[in-house]
């Protein structure tokens, strides 16, 4: 669940130029759409190497790798277009461990895993064992598979700790952004709808997990102000909206993305069933409805391990 400078005029985005070269990049997601509707652990992450070579092809096809890392993050998520939807990605039974799954997203691991394979294209490291560490280093507190406190379930806890291990930049306070004033403990208000939190000690390693979070001060962009602000946003922005929901940070994730002169939302919608670019701006999706109040905003960094 999430639900987690230069100036801008300075930098190159990619953008598809035409629609021949945007099908290009669409066309890589077709094989997401055959996959079962199943997750994959031990070796049945092969069908999930496929996926990944063919990323990584694109990626040398394209020269990928010589470009900044948030136009990476950009032809990387467009690339998974149509892709399949699927709720709760990451609650397979048994023991916390790294779930591999690159045919079939939530909102959640659409990001983390485009973060991750652009940083390994990025880094010039093409195969799958570097692409599990990135995912589990994105996905994890300090990058250690630590039971399931130690996954990042909270988009503003996300940020703090990719902050911290120098993998996001946090941009709302750099752009001016004002306090998030609420409290977050959605997990341990709704311990019924977790089957983790059945147990005490699990449970209580989630509200430390919360009243820490609650301790620190989190930052977003009301969706008033993100016209004059969208120039300042970048393509491959990662993007959570925040909400009105009570004791949530985040309800949704995706990622910003240029396309037809508009600056829109690139992600994984529920109610779309594949990931898909907003048919509005940014600024309209925010505004279809009140319970999406802005955004937080983590702009990648150029990866260094």
């Amino acid at each position: 669940m999430f639900w987690k400078m230069k100036h801008p005029f300075e930098r190159t985005r990619f953008v598809p130029t035409s629609r021949r070269t945007f099908l290009k990049y669409s066309l890589l997601a077709a094989g997401a759409a055959i996959a079962p509707r199943s997750l994959f652990t031990g070796d049945e992450w092969n069908d999930h190497r496929e996926v990944l070579k063919q990323k990584f092809n694109l990626a040398r096809a394209e020269g990928l790798s010589s470009k900044p890392i948030g136009d990476v993050v950009a032809a990387v998520g467009v690339s998974f277009l149509e892709a399949p939807y699927k709720a709760y990605t990451l609650e397979a039974p048994g023991p916390e461990h790294l779930i591999v799954n690159l045919k079939e997203f939530d909102c959640v691991t659409f990001v983390e895993s485009t973060l991750a394979i652009a940083r390994c294209i990025t880094l010039g490291r093409f195969t799958f064992d570097e692409f599990a560490r990135q995912l589990r280093l994105i996905r994890y507190r300090a990058g250690v598979i630590d039971g399931y406190p130690s996954r990042l379930h909270y988009f503003s806890d996300w940020i703090d700790d990719n902050e911290k291990k120098k993998i996001v930049k946090n941009m709302a306070p750099a752009l001016e952004g004002v306090p998030l004033e609420k409290t977050i403990n959605f997990m341990s208000t709704h311990r019924s709808a977790y089957r983790q939190l059945k147990s005490k000690a699990v449970f209580s390693a989630i509200r430390r997990t919360e009243e820490q979070l609650n301790q620190r001060k989190h930052f977003y962009l009301p969706k008033d102000r993100i016209q004059s602000l969208r120039e300042w946003i970048h393509d491959g922005d990662i993007v959570g909206i925040t909400t009105t929901i009570d004791g949530l940070d985040v309800s949704h994730t995706g990622f910003a993305y240029r396309f037809m002169g508009l600056l829109r939302f690139l992600h994984a919608p529920l109610s779309g069933g594949t990931i898909q670019i907003s048919k509005r701006s940014l600024v309209d999706y925010l505004g279809q409805e009140e319970s999406r109040t802005g955004i937080m905003i983590a702009r990648p960094l150029e990866p260094l391990s």
